[in-house]
């Protein structure tokens, strides 16, 4: 079982940065393509950025292109994700997510296992 727990989340300025951290307390992730979504009020979940398993391919949203890096240290069972620049509009809960398969990887319903999120809040 795949037990994810995010943590890093706050509020922070337009134009700082952020970084939160995605951790698993079961299974080990190393096989696993990690995925950060998120969701702001009113809003659907949508893809943020994900990372396959070895680190070696990464997608991103435009929305956030050039702003966040997705990154991943299997040693210690943790994905990252560095928030540079942010702006009011990055205001949601931010989770992540788990796929063993990893063929689709921006597809949210190719996620098997999602933590319970952490709030980030970009204050204009």
């Amino acid at each position: 079982q795949v037990q994810l727990v995010e943590s890093g989340g706050g509020l922070v300025q337009a134009g700082g940065s952020l970084t939160i951290s995605c951790a698993s307390s079961g299974r080990t992730l190393s096989a696993y393509t990690m995925g950060w979504f998120r969701q702001a009020p009113g809003k659907e979940r949508e893809f943020v950025a994900a990372i396959r398993w070895n680190g070696g391919i990464t997608y991103y949203a435009d929305s956030v292109k050039g702003r966040f890096t997705i990154s991943r240290d299997n040693a210690k069972n943790t994905v990252y994700l560095q928030m540079n620049s942010l702006k009011p509009e990055d205001t949601a809960v931010y989770y992540c997510a788990a796929d063993l398969l990893g063929t689709r990887m921006t597809h949210r319903a190719e996620y098997e296992y999602w933590g319970q999120g952490t709030q980030v809040t970009v204050s204009s």
